[in-house]
C-alpha cells in the first residue's frame, strides 16, 4: 500500500472519523423528517429508521474490515465516501419520488401493515446504501492509523471518541439549527458537502481520482440547483406557506373561503379558519357542545383551555360564539404559534403557552370549565397524553361540572373492542363517570365528552334552547340527537403501558385498506390500468 502523505500525521484520519460520525447522525435526523409527511413521525417510524441504519452500519463495519485487509489502498475508502456523498446529495432531488413510488407499489403488494412496509422499504432504498458505505470508515481507519500493535487499543479508543463526538454534533445541529433554519433538503446537501469536501481534499493531495471527483462535484451542484427545496407537496404549487420547525413539517393552504394548516401529513387538516367566521364544518364545531354542557349560558365567565391549540381554531370559535368565554391555548410548536398570528384568525389577546400539554398541567394550578384535548394526529399520538394518569391530571384542573372534550381522529370499527378509540375511551372512563360520544359525518373523527356531572346532557339540552345563533343551534340540536352514552370496556392505558403507536398503525392501516382496497382489487384483477 502506498502511504499517502496526507495520512502520515493521522490528523486527517481523525477528521474523517469525526465527520463520518457527524454525517451518519445528520442523515438519520434528516431521514425522520423526509419520511414524516408521508408516514408520520411516530415511534414506529423512528424504530424503522434506527433499525435499518444500525443494520447498514453493522454490515458496513463487516465489509469494511474485510475489504481493507484484502486491499488496504485508502483510495478505495475515500472513493466509497465520495459515493456516499453523491447518494446523500441526490436524496433531496429524488427521495420524495422514491417514497411515492414505493408507497404505490406497497398498495398493490401488501394488504396489511401497509405503512410499516412502505416506510421500511423507503428507508431501505434511500438510506441503507450510503450509510453502509459510511459504516466501512471505522475499520479502514483503524488499519491506516495503527502502526504499532502496542498502541492499538489507545488509537481505537481515540477513533471511537472522534466518531462519538461527531455523532453528538450530528444529532444536535440538524435538529436545532439546519432543519428549522434551512430545511431538510438543505440539511442533506450541507452534510453531503462535508463528505464531498473530505474526499476532494484527499484525492487532491493524492493527485488521483480527478474524473470521479469532477463527476461527483457536478452531481452535487445539480442537486443543489434542483433539489434544494423545502416542498414535500411538490405536486401542489398553490401553498401559502411551507416550511419546517423543530417538531413539524408545516403547510398552510388558502382558498377563497378557508385558511388551513397541515402538520406532518400531506392529506389532512389540523387547524382551519373560515374567512367569513362561520362554522368550520369539522370536528371543532361538534366540540362546541362542551361549553354548553358546562352551562356556559348561566355563567358570568367560562374558562376554556385547549391542549394542542394549533392555530387556535377551537379557541377562536368558542370566543366568537360565547361572549363570556376566555380561551387559553397550549401549543408545543412555537412556529405554529407564530403562523397563527400571521395567517389565521387567532384572537390577538388570547394567551398561548409554548409548552407540552401535560407538562403545562403539571406546572399550573388554575381550573377551567372546559379542557379540549386536541393533540392526537394520525398515529402520532403522544402517549403521555393518552394515559389514565394524564386524564386524572385533566380532571384535577376542571371546575365542578367541568367538561373534558377529546378529538379522536381515527374512528374505526364500532364492533371491534380492541381499536384505539375503545382503548382511549375506556381509559377516560376510569377517571370520569360519564362519557358521551358523537361521530363527525364524512370524516374519521369522533368527539368524546367526559364529565363527572350526571346532569350534563340535561344542561346541554337546556342551553341549546337559549342559543341565539341559528347555525350553531341547529348543529347542536343535531349533536344532541346523535350523542351516545359510551359503555366502557376493560382497556386501560397507563404511563407504564400505552401502545398507542401500534394501535394507531393498526387503525390507520384499516382506513387505508378501506380507501384503496377497491382500486387495489381492480388493479390485481387487471381491470384497472396505472
Amino acid at each position: 500500500m502506498e502511504k499517502r502523505k496526507i495520512l502520515s500525521s493521522k490528523v486527517f484520519l481523525y477528521m474523517t472519523e469525526f465527520f463520518s460520525g457527524v454525517c451518519v447522525m445528520a442523515v438519520e435526523q434528516g431521514a425522520s423528517r423526509l419520511l414524516a409527511p408521508y408516514f408520520s413521525s411516530s415511534q414506529i417510524v423512528w424504530t424503522i429508521i434506527i433499525g435499518m441504519i444500525m443494520i447498514a452500519m453493522a454490515l458496513g463495519n463487516i465489509y469494511g474490515g474485510r475489504a481493507v485487509d484484502r486491499d488496504p489502498d485508502p483510495d478505495r475508502l475515500y472513493g466509497r465516501i465520495l459515493i456516499a456523498a453523491v447518494w446523500i446529495a441526490l436524496i433531496p432531488l429524488l427521495g420524495k419520488y422514491v417514497i411515492l413510488g414505493v408507497s404505490a407499489l406497497m398498495i398493490v403488494a401488501v394488504s396489511t401493515n401497509l405503512l410499516i412496509w412502505a416506510s421500511l422499504v423507503s428507508c431501505l432504498v434511500i438510506f441503507v446504501y450510503p450509510l453502509f458505505l459510511l459504516g466501512t470508515v471505522t475499520p479502514s481507519l483503524i488499519k491506516y492509523t495503527v502502526d504499532d500493535l502496542s498502541e492499538s487499543g489507545r488509537i481505537a479508543g481515540r477513533l471511537g471518541a472522534a466518531n462519538t463526538v461527531g455523532s453528538i454534533i450530528g444529532t444536535f445541529v440538524p435538529t436545532f439549527v439546519t432543519i428549522p433554519a434551512a430545511g431538510t433538503s438543505a440539511t442533506f446537501l450541507i452534510f453531503s458537502g462535508i463528505l464531498l469536501a473530505l474526499s476532494v481534499v484527499y484525492f487532491a493531495s493524492a493527485k488521483a481520482g480527478k474524473k470521479r471527483v469532477a463527476a461527483a462535484a457536478l452531481i452535487f451542484l445539480v442537486s443543489c440547483a434542483f433539489g434544494h427545496s423545502d416542498s414535500f407537496a411538490f405536486w401542489d404549487r398553490n401553498l401559502t406557506y411551507e416550511g419546517e420547525s423543530v417538531y413539524n413539517y408545516l403547510q398552510v393552504k388558502e382558498d377563497d373561503n378557508t385558511v388551513a394548516l397541515s402538520t406532518n401529513v400531506l392529506f389532512g387538516v389540523q387547524s382551519i379558519t373560515m374567512k367569513d367566521h362561520s362554522l368550520s364544518g369539522m370536528y371543532y364545531d361538534y366540540a362546541m357542545a362542551a361549553p354548553l354542557m358546562a352551562d356556559v349560558m348561566n355563567k358570568s365567565s367560562c374558562d376554556v383551555l385547549v391542549l394542542g391549540n394549533g392555530t387556535g381554531t377551537y379557541a377562536a370559535q368558542c370566543e366568537r360564539y360565547f361572549d363570556n368565554v376566555t380561551a387559553e391555548g397550549v401549543e408545543i410548536d412555537g412556529k405554529i404559534i407564530r403562523l397563527a398570528t400571521k395567517y389565521f384568525d387567532q384572537p390577538e389577546d388570547m394567551k398561548v403557552t409554548e409548552y407540552d400539554g401535560r407538562a403545562f398541567l403539571n406546572a399550573v394550578d388554575k381550573k377551567y370549565d372546559v379542557i379540549m384535548v386536541d393533540a392526537f394526529r394520525d398515529i402520532t399520538i403522544p402517549f403521555q397524553m393518552s394515559t389514565e394518569e394524564f386524564f386524572l391530571k385533566v380532571r384535577e384542573h376542571l371546575h365542578d361540572g367541568g367538561i373534558m372534550v377529546v378529538n379522536l381522529n381515527m374512528r374505526g370499527d364500532e364492533n371491534d373492542p380492541d381499536d384505539i378509540n375503545h382503548y382511549l375511551s375506556d381509559t377516560i372512563s376510569t377517571v370520569f363517570d360519564h362519557i358521551y360520544t358523537v361521530d363527525v359525518p364524512d370524516s374519521t373523527n369522533r368527539v368524546v365528552f367526559a364529565t363527572n356531572a350526571p346532569d350534563a346532557p340535561a344542561v346541554f339540552a337546556g342551553n341549546i334552547g337559549k342559543e341565539t345563533d341559528a347555525g350553531l343551534k341547529n348543529l347542536m340540536s343535531g349533536v344532541q340527537a346523535q350523542l351516545q352514552t359510551y359503555i366502557p370496556g376493560s382497556h386501560v392505558m397507563t404511563d407504564d403501558k400505552a401502545p398507542v403507536e401500534l394501535l394507531g398503525m393498526r387503525q390507520i392501516d384499516a382506513i387505508i385498506r378501506e380507501q384503496v382496497g377497491y382500486y387495489r382489487d381492480l388493479l390485481l384483477a387487471g381491470q384497472l390500468e396505472l
